[in-house]
């Protein structure tokens, strides 16, 4: 059965696209550490991100970077913080998050309840600072 992941880059599941190319495909997370809290997944499905063959794992960080500097040019944040935790669902996944201290990475925290207006705008932020590398 494919991951809900795989459900959302395949067009199943409805989601805030951030970005896709022929490798990765990032989208807000529905249930978010922040404002700007993005995913950043490798579209082939594979569990854990140290499985991932090492070429894709440096592609992954590099796609990652110009999603990264949008969300820390749109949230007010000392930096855009990094977690692969991977506990919740079976299919390597990077969090992108603004964050001002290490507390802000902190996921037994209770996520924001965004509605579908303040998850657009958020994207639509995010977009409109995207700037490719």
């Amino acid at each position: 059965m494919p991951s809900i992941f795989t459900r959302i880059i395949r067009g199943e599941i409805p989601c805030w696209k951030i970005a896709e190319d022929d490798l990765f495909f990032a989208f807000l997370d529905i249930a978010p550490m922040a404002k700007g809290h993005t995913l950043v997944v490798p579209k082939q499905e594979i569990d854990k991100a140290f499985d991932l063959p090492s070429d894709l794992l440096g592609k992954w960080i590099v796609f990652a970077q110009p999603i990264a500097k949008a969300i820390e040019r749109t949230f007010p944040c000392a930096r855009c913080g990094v977690e692969i935790i991977g506990l919740d669902v079976p299919h390597a996944h990077m969090h992108l998050i603004p964050i001002n201290s290490a507390d802000d990475l902190n996921f037994t925290r209770p996520k924001l309840h965004l509605n579908d207006q303040e998850m657009r705008a958020c994207q639509e932020q995010i977009l409109s600072q995207l700037i490719e590398p």
